[in-house]
């Protein structure tokens, strides 16, 4: 009888004991690809942790995190979108 291989993603994704890796992947997934979803806040923001599904974000510039503050929904819904999943329930702008 043939078994079939599994990819190394599809044993973490799926194996329950693996669950914990699983869940740091897809957060630094987050911070890995925070760029790639926001070009624009390149030079405004930076990613810094995710705990328990609240992104926390560095914004030096006072009216910057205002702004993002107003948009924080958006963010988190156009991540959640770029992954197909809920990742972030909230985001946390830092000073």
């Amino acid at each position: 009888m043939l078994n079939k291989f599994k990819t190394i993603g599809e044993v973490i994704s799926t194996e329950p004991a693996l669950e914990k890796v699983n869940k740091m992947i897809k957060q630094s997934e987050v911070i890995e690809k925070f760029y790639d979803i926001f070009p624009e806040l390149a030079k405004i923001a930076e990613p810094l942790k995710i705990e328990k599904k609240v992104l926390h974000i560095k914004v030096e510039n006072a009216a910057w995190r205002s702004e993002l503050r107003f948009q924080s929904e958006k963010v988190v819904e156009k991540i959640n979108n770029y992954f197909g999943d809920k990742r972030i329930n909230y985001i946390r702008l830092i000073g």
